[in-house]
């Protein structure tokens, strides 16, 4: 259909049936459940329910208003998961039901190296592994996009030894790399109030941020131990750290809500425009999408040291 429609010469054709149908299909959307919070782990019973009833109603995280969000697959080109525990997904076989339903499905998978001060409510890592093993046979690996996301430094206390979450990168590449999932997507630990309140209570601790050097060293060891397994590596909001990489780097920013990637993969027609209300200006490269989750009524339950989107900054 690209690129023959409307070209000069062509028969032209008028039909009001075929114009709708064509606006329709251009008009499908991307969900994305969710940067906000975690639905895959905690909240899919309540997703389930707004697709049954055909819609969202989501408020806005900065205005507050009220938004609408079609949930029909006739509406809904592709739905996004992001979580770091697809354990409950998995068990009640949500994603074979809504495949059945008629959407098309994609997975935002971090799985981080294995560490209780970070990350204190989430599966141990050889759990996830098995979810990302189980989510590879049921969906198939080109789905699945893997986050190591983010890469911390800390101390425990001052002057101690700098700690990192870095210890199991090697082990979770090669197992992802048997499973056929080609893509890892990483960022350095950003600065944000809330996680400098949360960590009030945990006297001497604190968070190290390495200097560009370091980040541009670290991002090419990683880039060389994926290359070897068949893994690429993006960068999630990184401009000037992707900007500073030697020439040679096949390091790239991430669009993680790729709609040119699942129109190739899937079928069908999305919009193509980046993203401008993510963080452009820090690297973002996603598409449009539209984001059902809730920061404040739908609270994320791992309690990552780390995070930025839980409200809770205690």
């Amino acid at each position: 259909m690209e690129g023959t429609l409307f070209q000069k010469g062509s028969f032209q054709p008028t039909g009001v049936n075929l114009m709708k149908g064509f606006k329709d299909e251009i008009e499908k959307i991307v969900i994305s459940a969710s940067r906000r919070t975690d639905i895959p782990a905690f909240y899919m019973d309540w997703f389930m329910e707004r697709i049954e009833r055909g819609s969202f109603t989501v408020p806005n995280p900065v205005s507050g208003q009220m938004m609408t969000v079609a949930a029909t697959a006739d509406k809904v080109h592709t739905i996004v998961f992001w979580s770091k525990n697809f354990g409950p997904f998995l068990a009640a076989r949500y994603g074979q039901e809504l495949i059945r339903r008629g959407f098309n499905l994609f997975f935002q998978f971090t799985i981080n190296s294995e560490d209780r001060l970070l990350e204190p409510a989430i599966p141990p890592l050889d759990e996830r592994l098995r979810q990302a093993q189980d989510l590879s046979r049921e969906f198939g690996p080109q789905v699945i996009a893997w986050r190591f996301d983010p890469i911390c430094f800390y101390q425990h206390e001052p002057g101690e030894k700098v700690c990192d979450n870095l210890q199991d990168f090697d082990r979770i590449a090669q197992a992802l790399s048997r499973l056929g999932i080609r893509r890892c997507i990483t960022s350095f630990m950003d600065d944000y109030g809330k996680i400098r309140r949360r960590i009030r209570s945990r006297p001497g601790f604190k968070f190290i941020y390495p200097g560009i050097e370091e980040q541009i060293k670290i991002l090419l060891e990683m880039e060389k131990k994926l290359a070897a397994l068949s893994l690429d590596l993006y960068t999630c909001c990184e401009e000037e750290l992707v900007s500073l990489l030697p020439s040679d780097s096949r390091i790239r920013p991430s669009s993680c809500i790729p709609n040119d990637f699942f129109q190739k993969l899937f079928g069908g027609r999305l919009c193509l425009q980046i993203d401008y209300g993510q963080r452009h200006a820090q690297g973002c490269r996603c598409k449009l999408s539209r984001d059902i989750g809730s920061y404040h009524l739908q609270p994320c339950r791992h309690n990552c040291l780390y995070c930025y989107a839980n409200p809770d900054g205690g």
